[in-house]
């Protein structure tokens, strides 16, 4: 059987997904502060949820592992912490559940499976909106120890929007197999519904059994008739003689009627 095109799309995106929420998550740079007081003007201040690092727009040096204890200590810090390893931790098993059951090895993939692992990698690609969107929303608001004119969003930022919406897609895909399931065991029940029905309904028949005589032997019924016995000469009867009639002379000079006058 060939892998329902659901399967491949959701489970070619969790992966995508789940790459770039890593990189979002552990890159050191959600936030840009650019006009520092005090720096250079090429100097640029880029902050993340685990490092702090100071780049110029110049030159390809990066010098990271800068302490700001002002801005670790935020909540919006501590929430996108605590969210996008939640996120990493259930991706991660979600596509563990996804490639079981879609089980490109085997004929037939398990639907209930791979539907259960949509909702957790869908789950997941919440996980990692919410800090992301939080973090956006509270951009210019999160103190830092820099003081600084400008703040811009990190490029940390934009790869977490996207792998959050990989994540959220692959899982809404793979959550369209509980449907495909569900609509097999309806058509199952409405199949078993129908047989059931149509057995009740129909009238039963009782059949009947009757002795039916040994047709081995040739049972010959007895003529009602008298059998002749032709070893005897036949009994002829002897027809019987007529007696001869006897004729009456007319006469026909007495005036006297006859029988042909009557």
């Amino acid at each position: 059987m060939r892998t329902p095109v659901v399967m491949i799309i959701g489970l070619v995106l969790a992966p995508c997904g789940f790459l770039l929420s890593l990189i979002a998550t552990f890159s050191p740079d959600w936030r840009e502060l650019r006009s520092v007081s005090g720096a250079p003007v090429d100097e640029v201040i880029q902050q993340g949820i685990w490092d702090v690092c100071i780049a110029s727009d110049i030159s390809s040096s990066v010098a990271c592992g800068q302490s700001d204890s002002t801005y670790f200590s935020q909540q919006v810090i501590t929430v996108a912490r605590g969210l996008m390893l939640a996120s990493l931790l259930v991706m991660a098993g979600g596509i563990v559940m996804a490639s079981l059951g879609v089980r490109c090895w085997q004929d037939n993939p398990n639907w209930l499976i791979a539907g259960l692992s949509g909702i957790v990698i869908f789950i997941s690609g919440v996980l990692s909106l919410i800090p992301v969107a939080y973090y956006t929303n509270m951009l210019s608001n999160i103190t830092t120890t820099f003081t600084a004119a400008k703040f811009q969003v990190g490029y940390s930022i934009v790869i977490g929007y996207i792998g959050s919406c990989f994540e959220l897609i692959s899982g809404a895909f793979l959550i369209l197999c509980l449907f495909h399931l569900c609509k097999k065991r309806n058509e199952k029940q409405a199949n078993s519904f129908y047989n059931k029905y149509y057995r009740e309904s129909s009238p039963k028949t009782h059949i009947r059994t009757i002795d039916v005589p040994d047709m081995t032997r040739e049972h010959r019924r007895s003529p009602s008739f008298g059998i002749e016995d032709f070893s005897q000469p036949p009994n002829r009867q002897t027809p019987k003689r007529q007696t001869p009639r006897e004729f009456v002379s007319t006469d026909f000079t007495r005036n006297e009627p006859c029988d042909a006058d009557l």
